[in-house]
């Protein structure tokens, strides 16, 4: 049996892509100031020679010297296998070095070199600079007020 002929419907030229759906979702919003955050971020540690989950394992690892591979994934939030490339990165750059847990021979800990240590500061100083300069203009309480929130959706259980 022969199916009908279906008429092309006639194109319409959109001159304005409208959101307006999407803007009623606190997770849209939350997306699009990301990539402005992210955008901004990605070009302050570009002179660093740092990517965003670089950057993060660098002031992770400065910050707890010690810690072992499976805490830093877990304080990342990422997958384990994942991790072992950044891990790679930082030691081929000389960042940082594993060391093994004597307790635990499968275990490595890891630790900033003076030079992980040094390019932290540098980095940490340069993303303050830019986040400040990206949130201008919204005061003290607003910032807690959304900094607040955003740990509450953090901590909400995930269903799905």
């Amino acid at each position: 049996m022969k199916k009908p002929a279906v008429k092309p419907a006639e194109a319409t030229v959109v001159t304005h892509v409208s959101d307006v759906t999407l803007r009623n979702f606190m997770g849209y919003h939350m997306k699009r100031a990301f990539n402005v955050v992210q955008t901004d971020l990605v070009q302050t540690l570009k002179p660093f020679d740092l990517r965003m989950l670089t950057y993060t394992a660098l002031v992770l690892i400065v910050d707890n010297p010690g810690m072992r591979q499976s805490q830093l994934a877990d304080g990342m939030d990422i997958e384990r296998p994942n991790l072992v490339v950044i891990i790679d990165e930082l030691e081929r750059r000389e960042l940082i070095i594993r060391e093994r847990v004597p307790t635990d021979r499968r275990a490595y800990a890891l630790k900033a070199t003076l030079a992980g240590q040094q390019l932290y500061e540098k980095a940490v100083a340069a993303v303050t600079k830019h986040e400040a300069l990206l949130l201008d203009g919204i005061d003290d309480a607003t910032r807690a007020t959304v900094i607040a929130a955003l740990k509450q959706i953090e901590k909400s259980p995930r269903k799905g």
